[in-house]
């Protein structure tokens, strides 16, 4: 966390406040910021996904604040996505008692709508088989809102609106990725109405699905402070910076035998420089999993991409076939 954002966590923490004024408050000014009708911060990205499912779920329905999950009676729970972007946070939107309908192609998808259909869900960095701006048009022609999981999705800085002036209902991106808040929180941006109710379903009310995701105080004056210092940024030098750090650790390597550098940028998610390495493994007898291990039990520790000795995780065009880390 930069600076600035550190001393707004410490200044917090000493600081009691109602929790739900402190939300409202600071929905109100990130809304401003970003260019929406209403925000709400959460705890992480992942929160802001069962809080968002939920207020579409009960919006209109305060009684379906209670009877989730288990009582779905009345309720709409089909969530319409493609079946590419069936991933690791589906159950953060399961949580709520919906289930997935998969589609695959455009006429699929304006064909799978039905009286139970309460959201449609789109992943930000998915193989995109449907156009967000379909996905956007389609949804909206049967009034169904659409949420959009951009969790990993700045810089660019701007992302931080596009989407919703897009017309996604409901978009969330991590506090603690490119925006560099306190790691466990997580915004969500969209319409008031589903705002409101997202508050409705989240911490710290009581007996609602969201009680446990609670978010602190010193978490959500950090996140304003982290968006501020965001703002404040250039998406150029941001770039720069970070492929300079790359070139360094490349610079580093080279001469090492087999060993081989690439830097690439992935197109949507984690959208900043990395750095591919690899190495012939027939003459370096030592696996991916293996490097892994060993930078980890090295002083300093260092952690690599959790797909080391695979693919890489968000790999170039033309990524070479070898081991990578």
């Amino acid at each position: 966390m930069p600076d600035e954002v550190q001393a707004a966590v410490a200044l917090a923490s000493r600081q009691p406040v109602n929790l739900n004024e402190l939300l409202e408050a600071s929905g109100q000014y990130l809304a401003k910021r970003l260019r929406c009708e209403a925000a709400l911060i959460t705890s992480g990205a992942a929160a802001a996904l069962t809080v968002g499912t939920a207020a579409c779920v009960s919006v209109g329905n305060d009684s379906a604040v209670l009877s989730m999950p288990t009582d779905m009676n009345g309720l709409k729970n089909e969530v319409i996505v493609q079946k590419s972007h069936r991933y690791d946070y589906d159950h953060a939107v399961r949580n709520c008692g919906v289930h997935f309908v998969e589609v695959e192609t455009l006429e699929q998808y304006q064909q799978a709508f039905t009286d139970r259909t309460v959201m449609t869900h789109f992943f930000n960095a998915g193989e995109d088989h449907i156009s967000r701006e379909d996905w956007v048009r389609v949804a909206h022609k049967h009034g169904v809102p659409c949420f959009n999981d951009a969790a990993a999705d700045v810089p660019p800085i701007s992302n931080l609106w596009n989407y919703t002036q897009m017309g996604f209902d409901l978009v969330t991106f991590s506090g603690g990725k490119g925006i560099r808040g306190p790691q466990c929180t997580g915004l969500l941006l969209g319409r008031k109405a589903l705002i409101d109710m997202a508050k409705k379903n989240n911490s710290p009310n009581s007996n609602t699905i969201g009680r446990g995701l609670k978010v602190a105080k010193e978490e959500i004056v950090g996140l304003v402070a982290a968006v501020d210092w965001f703002l404040a940024q250039d998406d150029a030098a941001m770039e720069a910076e970070f492929q300079r750090r790359a070139e360094r650790i490349a610079g580093e390597l080279k001469g090492l035998p087999t060993v081989e550098t690439k830097i690439f940028i992935p197109a949507v998610a984690n959208h900043v420089p990395h750095l591919l390495i690899t190495y012939d493994q027939n003459r370096v007898k030592i696996t991916g999993a293996e490097v892994m291990k060993k930078m980890r039990e090295g002083k300093p520790r260092i952690e690599l991409n959790p797909s080391t000795g695979g693919a890489p995780a968000s790999p170039p065009p033309a990524a070479p076939p070898r081991p990578s880390y």
